[in-house]
Order: C-alpha cells, then sequence, then structure tokens
C-alpha cells in the first residue's frame, strides 16, 4: 500500500512537472514573438538643422566643471576626428527620426551666462528655471540650465534629474535643465558612478573626467537634449503618456552598454590608466558615458559598445 501510495505521487509529480515546463515554453515562446513596442510619432515638429545650445550656469561651477560639458556639447555635431566610438556617432542616431520637419540636429555651444551669485535663491520652482531659460536667445536654440550642487529644484532627486520642455505662443522657446547631483543625490541621478540607493547593491563605476556630479550631469544632458530634438513640444516622438513620456534615451534608461540589466550598466570601456569608465570619445580626448539611445530604425536601445 505504501508503495502504492508513492508511486501515485510520483505520478502526479511528473504531471506537474511537465505542466510547469509546458507552460515555461509557451511564456518563453510569447517573449520571443512579441515584437517590440515602436517609438510612436505624433505629427508635432522636430528640431533640426544648425542649433545653438545657450548655457546658464546657476550656481558655482569651476571652469575645469564648465569644460567638461562644454566640450561634450561641442562634440556632438563636430566634424573632427576622435576615436571611435565617438559622441558624434551616438548623436546621430537621431537623425533616424525622420518624419514631421526632421531631426538630427547640429548643435553647438553658444551664449553662456554666469549667475554665481543666486540670483533667485537656492531653491527653485519650475517658473524660476523657465525665466533663467527665457534670458538667452530665443531663436534656433535650446536653453540650457545647469544648476550647482548646492541647487535645489522642484523635482530634483524625487522624480527627475533633468527636464526639457518650451513655452506657448508664436514664438516658442525651447530649454532644458539639468542639477548637479553629487551632493544632493548621487545614487539617484549620477548612477553608475555611485551605489543606487534601491536595488542592486553593484560597486559604482570610476567617472571618466574625475567628477561623480558633472559626469552625471553627462548623462542627464544627453537625455534631455535629444528629448528636445526628437520630441521639443510634447507631440514629436515618445512611447506611453504624453504627461510621463518615455522618448529617445528615457525609453532605455539604465543602460549603457551591452548585455545590460537592472543594476548593471551593461558592457563599457575601461581606461587602462584610470580605471575610468566610458563609451563615447569627444574634443579635446574626453570620454565620456553616455546612455543608450532608442533607434527607430531597428526598434532597439541602441549602444555603441
Amino acid at each position: 500500500m505504501a508503495f502504492t501510495n508513492t508511486k501515485t505521487l510520483l505520478l502526479i509529480a511528473l504531471v506537474i512537472v511537465l505542466a510547469q515546463t509546458s507552460f515555461a515554453t509557451r511564456k518563453l515562446t510569447a517573449l520571443v514573438v512579441e515584437k517590440p513596442v515602436p517609438m510612436k510619432y505624433h505629427n508635432g515638429p522636430l528640431l533640426k538643422g544648425n542649433i545653438t545650445v545657450n548655457l546658464i550656469w546657476y550656481g558655482k561651477f569651476t571652469p575645469s566643471q564648465r569644460s567638461i560639458i562644454v566640450d561634450y556639447i561641442n562634440s556632438l555635431s563636430s566634424g573632427r576626428k576622435v576615436l571611435s566610438p565617438s559622441v558624434s556617432a551616438w548623436w546621430k542616431i537621431t537623425e533616424k527620426y525622420k518624419y514631421g520637419r526632421g531631426a538630427g540636429a547640429s548643435v553647438s555651444v553658444g551664449k553662456q551666462i554666469l549667475d554665481e551669485k543666486y540670483s533667485l535663491g537656492k531653491s527653485l520652482k519650475n517658473a524660476h528655471i523657465m525665466l533663467l531659460a527665457s534670458q538667452a536667445s530665443k531663436v534656433r536654440s535650446v536653453n540650457v540650465v545647469l544648476t550647482a550642487k548646492d541647487v535645489t529644484v522642484e523635482g530634483f532627486c524625487m522624480s527627475r534629474c533633468g527636464s526639457h520642455g518650451s513655452t506657448r505662443g508664436k514664438a516658442r522657446l525651447s530649454y532644458a535643465w539639468v542639477g548637479n547631483s553629487g551632493t544632493l543625490c548621487p545614487g539617484q541621478c549620477a548612477w553608475p558612478f555611485h551605489q543606487p540607493i534601491y536595488g542592486p547593491q553593484t560597486p559604482p563605476l570610476v567617472a571618466p573626467n574625475g567628477d561623480v556630479g558633472i559626469d552625471g550631469m553627462i548623462i542627464n544632458l544627453a537625455t534631455v537634449l535629444a528629448g528636445a530634438v526628437t520630441n521639443p513640444f510634447n507631440n514629436g516622438y515618445f512611447q506611453g503618456s504624453v504627461t510621463a513620456p518615455l522618448e529617445a534615451v528615457t525609453a532605455c534608461t539604465g543602460v549603457f552598454g551591452s548585455g545590460a540589466y537592472p543594476g548593471y550598466p551593461g558592457n563599457v570601456l575601461v581606461d587602462k590608466s584610470s580605471g575610468a569608465s566610458y563609451n563615447t570619445h569627444g574634443l579635446n580626448g574626453r570620454k565620456y558615458l553616455v546612455p543608450a539611445i532608442w533607434d527607430p530604425n531597428t526598434s532597439t536601445c541602441s549602444t555603441l559598445v
């Protein structure tokens, strides 16, 4: 009797295992054949041509910090030869966003405004960002407000590390903002150069320019500039809701190289002398770590390494 019960239990267990295997196989098959979600175009204008990026430095930045960011922006569309993979090759992916008036803008640094005396205080609202951005040229430009490490901004470190938007009216101003999170929240806005606040606690990468806050700003600046070109007025390219859109780079959050998964940025390059991690080369011998960008031709997050 005991043997019969054991045999019966073994048969039942075998049936369960086979059923689970069959379910897993069906589930895996479904994942394999599932088509990627497209980056939907919403019929609005995109930015193209020669675009000037005006910089409003709010708070105290050292000359070295400013040069890291200026070199990055000028590297986006530089015709000068640099080592591969290059920042300009990464930016060139924006040219694949072809509808509307076309994207793939050529960008360069224009006017720079220094506000080292914190004219609006050290705690800014969204309206303050728009006010600061309006100080620079409005014609064929993206005005970028960069806030120093001791400046708090509405939503900073809680729901965003940077943002972009536009004003209303006929002469619409395209603007963006990025904050230095090196002191306030490096685990949220400067990852993977700092251990994350949540999730897997993998060792942080070494910042390629030796400044966790500024190298983190490069990641977020790349994000908002790509969004400003491909979705400048909230009716360009994005996935999901217009109130919380996934844009060219935010659709690929956390991916910096091949093989990335949550908590792991992917396979990136490492400088043998400094141990710093990077995935692109820029002007003046600079190295940068930039986020993956959505390639609309392949419907995948594109990395250069």
